[in-house]
């Protein structure tokens, strides 16, 4: 099982290698565990581990190794000629795989919490930003509803205006003719 395993592992990291290439950091299914890496500048840090173990741990973990390795071999990275060039590097790996094989170790909780942590104060911000989105739409409805009703009243008004602008308009044609009108019909009834 475990070199079946290797085998399809390796398999499918080489057929989707090309296509996650652009991610810098993401974890596979396969099988029965979890793949976590990283990918910084060319080089990948990988592991394998149990869908039971934590996320943030694994990931922490592959920081913690990318931060190692750079500060170590940093400027050798890109005149590596040979392979297991870095084979110094696995005493680093040994160690820090043994502190965060026990999940439930102090040092990883307070890990695990921190990033709770870090994540509930994102949701409070987040929560926080859409309750005032909501008390700035009830503003805006608000206006809304002013701006509709004053919209009424200014066409009420406007109507007024034009009545108004229509009798200034035709009223002394009205009067004129109306004198006019009224001369003739005076005229044939005296007459």
């Amino acid at each position: 099982m475990g070199f079946f395993f290797f085998f399809v592992s390796c398999k499918t990291y080489s057929m989707i290698s090309a296509f996650l290439l652009f991610l810098k950091s993401t974890r596979l299914d396969v099988f029965l565990h979890l793949s976590s890496y990283i990918i910084e500048g060319r080089v990948c840090y990988l592991t394998m581990c149990d869908r039971s173990y934590p996320k943030k741990l694994a990931f922490q973990y592959l920081e913690d190794l990318k931060n190692e390795f750079e500060r170590v071999n940093g400027a050798q990275i890109e005149t590596a000629a040979r392979p297991y060039a870095f084979i110094k590097f696995d005493t680093f790996i040994q160690k820090t795989k043994k502190m965060y094989q026990d999940t439930r170790t102090q040092r990883n909780v307070a890990k695990l919490n921190d990033e709770l942590y870090e994540v509930h104060q994102i949701m409070t911000r987040n929560v926080q930003e859409v309750l005032g989105v909501g008390e700035k739409l009830d503003q805006v409805s608000q206006m809304s509803s002013r701006l509709t009703s004053e919209s009424r009243i200014y066409a009420e008004k406007a109507r007024d205006l034009n009545r108004q602008a229509l009798i200034r308009k035709w009223a002394p044609v009205a009067i004129v003719l109306g004198v006019v009108f009224l001369l003739f019909w005076v005229k044939t009834k005296l007459w």
